[in-house]
């Protein structure tokens, strides 16, 4: 067994998070792509257990790492390889949490010595995803979009319940902390994933947008797309930021800033933030929101958000902060 004692003698607790991100947690997701949002969603979690009760193991895929280094809350980073699983199952555990519900990751997770396990395990006849105590009605969102659409939970209140514990705003905890000054009133954060492409706002209404907020304001269209510290850098230098329902709308609540997120096709319940101003569609569709990546109508339904709803809520979060407009001529190019 490995222990660890604080200096007064404690013993450390032994938690470990497999959340590589290959499944979206509460999403039918088996694309193969690692959903970086779901693991950064997934960080709320670490307030349940904070370092100096806990010591926090968190598996994930590689490219999740720049989001989860340099976490306080997190005393191991862990990389999915060929190996991995031999180490895990030579180890032990108080807690095993298991957010992914690809057979062969609950396999490993069911076989790792713990004593309390929650989220998903193995079925071992269906060799399917079953839910450990507290994850049925998440396992049940899975399966049943019309459930997952009218559930009135936000994302990590519903990863909170899988614990069993309950949600009061605890916010995301990004490993990274950018060192970037304020540079630009506004970001456009106007690019999205392969995974979801109906969530994206329209190029020429992002064009319009960017005409007016760019008369009397600094605006700067998304930057570090190819590398996600730089990505986290440019999110750092804006002051407030506009974006689609992407991973960039999680990083910007996690460094606390000021947000217009832009929901179409996805739930826009599942987003809390107390600097978060929610636009949907002016619409009475009862399909909204569908949870599909392709749209049988002529205009999906993002693109009924007007540019001018868009740029009265940025300007009045901007209007909020108490700072003064940045200088453009300041910036360099």
């Amino acid at each position: 067994m490995h222990e660890t004692q604080t200096t007064a003698g404690e013993k450390l607790k032994r938690v470990l998070v497999i959340k590589p991100g290959y499944s979206e947690t509460l999403d039918p997701d088996d694309s193969g792509m690692v959903s970086l949002g779901d693991i950064l969603r997934t960080t709320v979690i670490l307030h349940l257990f904070p370092p100096e009760h806990f010591q926090v193991t968190w598996l994930v895929d590689k490219k999740g790492i720049p989001l989860l280094k340099g976490n306080t809350h997190i005393h191991r980073l862990l990389t999915v390889n060929a190996f991995t699983p031999h180490l895990l199952l030579s180890e032990w555990f108080d807690i095993v949490i298991n957010f992914e519900k690809e057979p062969g990751i609950c396999a490993v997770s069911d076989r790792i010595p713990a004593w309390r396990r929650y989220g998903f395990r193995l079925d071992p006849q269906t060799h399917s995803a079953v839910a450990y105590d507290h994850a049925d009605e998440a396992l049940s969102f899975t399966t049943d979009s019309t459930a997952k659409r009218k559930k009135a939970k936000s994302w990590s209140e519903i990863l909170y319940e899988m614990l069993g514990h309950k949600y009061t705003g605890q916010p995301y905890l990004l490993g990274y902390r950018p060192r970037s000054e304020i540079r630009y009133d506004v970001g456009l954060n106007h690019l999205i994933g392969k995974k979801f492409p109906l969530k994206r706002w329209p190029e020429t209404q992002w064009k319009s947008l960017y005409d007016k907020l760019s008369k009397e304001h600094s605006v700067c269209w998304q930057q570090g797309e190819n590398d996600m510290e730089n990505y986290i850098e440019w999110i750092a230098s804006c002051r407030v930021v506009v974006t689609n329902d992407s991973l960039g709308l999680h990083i910007a609540l996690a460094l606390g800033k000021p947000v217009v997120g832009l929901f179409g096709p996805t739930i826009a319940s599942e987003v809390s933030g107390k600097l978060l101003t929610k636009i949907m569609p002016p619409l009475d569709w009862d399909c909204i929101p569908c949870l599909e990546t392709f749209c049988p109508k002529e205009t999906p339904c993002i693109t009924h958000i007007s540019v001018e709803s868009v740029h009265q809520a940025a300007l009045g979060l901007l209007a909020e902060q108490a700072w003064p407009a940045v200088n453009t001529k300041d910036i360099e190019p």
